[in-house]
């Protein structure tokens, strides 16, 4: 049975890539395996059949024959898992993939979401102007250290790997805030990241929906 995924049928990105299907989609992408995809509403997220599937009333979800999945690493892992091509070989190089997984979506990315967040609901609030500063230290603290850790390589470990996919699908959030503009290594990271063929399949998939709402 082919995959099915679950996707914004008018997303709040605007065509941008950032909804998390992008990561699904490229994942899918990278391994070569066909997928359809399921676009789905605001209001279809919150009716019982999406629940079923997605219990926080968000997307991606991942349908395989009688495997359904949500979150977007869970399901980036186990795709990873079950096809060649993102995780090493070797058990050593493998775990140290994953933990680069982990890392994007628990270390790295609740500052940057966290950041977003209160420029959505708190701009209007009187503390606003006094915590943003505070906000973007703890960004620039993360991406100063994954900077260092990275260095002059391509990758995160040894070749691409889902942990480099999910950085970089997690930095990309940051490509107009300016504060990727003192860690020069990581732009250039998330551009090799978006020059992979599989990246710009995904990405062209994603903003066909956009395109395609926007004319409605």
């Amino acid at each position: 049975m082919t995959v099915t995924i679950t996707a914004f049928e008018a997303s709040p990105d605007r065509g941008r890539g950032l909804a998390r299907d992008m990561r699904v989609r490229w994942t899918l992408e990278e391994v070569g395996q066909p997928y359809e995809v399921r676009l789905v509403s605001f209001r279809t997220m919150k009716e019982p059949a999406h629940l079923a599937l997605q219990p926080f009333g968000q997307i991606p979800t991942y349908e395989d024959g009688d495997l359904a999945l949500f979150e977007s690493g869970a399901i980036v892992l186990q795709i990873a898992e079950r096809h060649p091509g993102l995780l090493p070989a070797d058990a050593n190089g493998r775990a140290r993939a994953i933990t680069w997984m982990f890392a994007a979506m628990s270390t790295v990315e609740p500052p940057i979401v966290e950041r977003e967040m209160a420029s959505y609901v708190e701009r209007d609030k009187d503390w606003f102007e006094a915590r943003r500063p505070i906000l973007e230290e703890r960004i620039r603290t993360r991406l100063d250290q994954l900077s260092r850790r990275l260095g002059d390589a391509d990758w995160l470990d040894g070749d691409f790997s889902a942990g480099d996919l999910l950085m970089v699908t997690v930095l990309r959030r940051l490509e107009s805030s300016g504060l990727l503009d003192g860690t020069p290594n990581l732009p250039a990271y998330i551009a090799r990241g978006q020059g992979r063929p599989a990246y710009q399949r995904a990405f062209a998939a994603q903003l066909a929906v956009f395109e395609a709402a926007s004319k409605r």
